[in-house]
Order: structure tokens, then C-alpha cells, then sequence
């Protein structure tokens, strides 16, 4: 039986990144001996505009019938609800929440060819793991405000999500090869324990989790330290886990170190089910123009052929993911074509295309 793909193309710049990911995975697809095919749904701030449906129940029992998600990315500004706000959080935490897709696999890897903003020549590989349904995000849909004198959000941290988002960091860190410092096994929590007793109650479990997991090194740092030594010494990160904004505002930096968001893919991922898209957004501004960076939806594609291989311990769908990176690095170490975004004059299109080259002349 073929891999059943959901694809929800979305909005802005989405389809456009979208539609050459999909040709480059069904080669990489074919060329590992994989099956899979796509099916592709209308969903995005557009489709609310045009329907006032936001989050269609049709479209996510599909996506919970597929084996993965593709998505492009959702949300345009000026598309909102009655009460101002945008759509796009909405659709969003409505999806994840769905799918209960707990952590936010962000990897930050710097590939030869890209400049980046970082004097250091360091070699730059690691993955921030944000807990994607907790912490401050818990509040989306509720806090509260005060004869407009007063506003909260309340921050939620439990035992069962920290557990889990925990021991995820650390099976994560058991498959990946150490931080490029010196090879050492690696997983930083990330807090403000000093100040705020939920994040205390995050490092406890975290720390008990941790026993579990002897043979790989732990540290702990608080968030405004790792925001100046995650620029300073980069090298020295392998898996670094935190709570939802925190990872939300790192992830962000981190992608600035390695040549900005169209080169930062992620994975959103459960228990059963997985979620790829690219960290950045719908970009409207630039939609249409052929002026968007490809490589971050094309490597979300390549994480979810790496955890299909995971799941089904299928070896060929693991060798179609490191196929479609091994491609984006030998077209970017080669000198290939590139977006404005990361130095260059090329269209979406020719990134691509020469991506797609690559591939298919493995």
C-alpha cells in the first residue's frame, strides 16, 4: 500500500513552495522504491475568508486518515474574525490540538554555500524542541481582560506534556550523531526556573526524565542566557528542549544563524500522527512573484520521508529522506541557483529545479 500524503498547500506564498516539493518528493519517492501518493485539500485563511469555515472537521479526519500532513503555510493579515483578531492562530492550534502533534521539531543547520549574519566558520547542527500545546499557548482561546485596564494569560505546564516533550529530546539526541563541538550526546533544558514556578516544575520532571537516559549528558540554562550563547558558541548544542513561546522566539533565532526562515524546516509530531511544514509564514507580500525560498518546505518533505522510515521501519523511506537533504546540500555546496533571501537572484522555480537535478542524477 502507497504512503497516503495529505497536502494542505494554504495560503500566500504556500502553494507556491508547495507544488515543486511535491514533484521532488515523488522522485525521491520513486527512486527509493516508496509509494505514495497525495491528497490535496483547500484549507487557509482564503478558504475562511471566502467560507467562514476555519478549521474544516472534513479536511482534519483526512488528515488523521493520511499518514502525514504536508503543509505549506496558513494565515493572510488581512483575512480576521469579528473581533479583529487574525485567522491563522486559529486554524493553527486548532490542527495541532486535533492532531495532538506535541512536539516541534525545529532543526538548525547550516549548509555549505549559504552566507550567514555568524562570523564564526563553526559548524552549526542541533534542534530546538518546542512543546507545541502547552505553556503560554495553553491560553490561546481563553485569558482574559478587565474593564479594559487589565489583561492575562496564564501559562499551563503538566507533568504529562513536560514527560513526553522530555523524553522526546532524548530519543532524539540518541539518534542524531552529538553536538558539532565534539561529538558529545547533548540535551539542554531550556527554562526561567530561577523566577517563575512552572518553569521550576518543567526542569523537575525534565531532571526525572533524565535518569532515565544515562548515557547522555544534560545541562540547563535560563532563556536569556541560551539567546546569547546559542549566538555565541552555537557549535555547542545537540538538542536543546523548552516550553512553547520560548521555543516559538529561539527557533526563530536560530534560523536567523543559518541563513533565515526559508532554510528552517520543522516537524510537528505525536504520538500517532505527523505534521510537516516549513517555519516560516504565508509571506503575501512577496506571493506570486517567484521570489520565495523553497528549501525549507522541500527539507520539511525530507523530515517526513525520514519519519515515515521511523515509524514503519521502512529503510526506503528513510533513504528518500536523506536523499531529498543530501540534494539541498550538494546543490547549495555546488553553487546553485538561490533565493534573494539567502544571498541570490534565483527564481522558486530554478532552486527547484536544481534541487530536483540533483535527485534524480543520484
Amino acid at each position: 500500500m502507497p504512503y497516503r500524503i495529505a497536502v494542505l498547500p494554504g495560503d500566500g506564498i504556500g502553494p507556491e513552495v508547495m507544488e515543486p516539493t511535491l514533484q521532488i518528493a515523488a522522485v525521491a519517492a520513486s527512486k527509493a522504491g516508496v509509494e505514495i501518493e497525495f491528497t490535496s485539500h483547500v484549507f487557509g485563511a482564503g478558504h475562511y475568508r471566502d467560507t467562514g469555515e476555519a478549521l474544516s472537521q472534513p479536511v482534519v479526519e483526512d488528515c488523521k486518515a493520511a499518514d502525514a500532513v504536508l503543509l505549506g503555510a496558513l494565515g493572510l493579515p488581512s483575512v480576521r474574525t469579528a473581533d479583529g483578531i487574525e485567522i491563522q492562530p486559529t486554524m493553527m492550534m486548532g490542527l495541532r490540538r486535533a492532531l495532538d502533534v506535541y512536539a516541534a521539531v525545529r532543526p538548525i543547520k547550516r549548509y555549505a554555500g549559504v552566507k550567514t549574519p555568524l562570523s564564526t566558520d563553526a559548524k552549526i547542527d542541533f534542534v530546538i524542541l518546542r512543546e507545541n500545546l502547552e505553556g503560554l499557548f495553553a491560553s490561546f482561546g481563553g485569558g482574559s481582560i478587565l474593564n479594559d485596564e487589565v489583561a492575562t494569560d496564564t501559562q499551563v505546564i503538566t507533568r504529562r506534556g513536560t514527560d513526553r516533550i522530555s523524553r522526546f529530546a532524548f530519543e532524539l539526541s540518541k539518534k542524531r550523531n552529538g553536538r558539532p563541538l565534539d561529538g558529545k550526546r547533548l540535551v539542554t533544558c531550556v527554562d526561567k526556573a530561577n523566577i517563575f514556578r512552572s518553569f521550576a516544575f518543567f526542569r523537575k520532571v525534565f531532571d526525572e526524565v533524565a535518569a532515565d537516559y544515562p548515557d547522555i549528558a544534560t545541562d540547563h540554562q535560563y532563556v536569556d542566557a541560551a539567546s546569547m550563547l546559542m549566538l555565541q558558541r552555537p557549535e555547542a548544542y545537540d538538542v536543546a528542549v523548552m516550553e512553547n513561546q520560548f521555543g516559538d522566539i529561539l527557533s526563530d533565532l536560530g534560523a536567523g544563524f543559518v541563513g533565515g526562515l526559508g532554510m528552517a524546516p520543522s516537524g510537528e509530531i505525536g504520538d500517532e500522527f505527523g505534521l510537516f511544514q516549513p517555519s516560516h509564514g504565508s509571506a503575501p507580500d512577496i506571493a506570486g512573484r517567484g521570489l520565495a525560498n523553497p528549501i525549507a518546505m522541500i527539507l520539511s518533505a525530507g523530515m517526513m520521508f525520514e519519519w515515515l522510515g521511523d515509524v514503519h521501519q521502512d529503510k526506503a523511506a528513510k533513504k528518500a529522506g536523506t536523499a531529498i537533504e543530501s540534494a539541498v546540500a550538494e546543490m547549495l555546496a555546488g553553487g546553485g541557483p538561490m533565493t534573494k533571501d539567502i544571498g541570490g537572484s534565483a527564481s522558486t522555480g530554478d532552486v527547484a529545479s536544481a534541487v530536483l537535478e540533483c535527485i534524480a542524477n543520484e
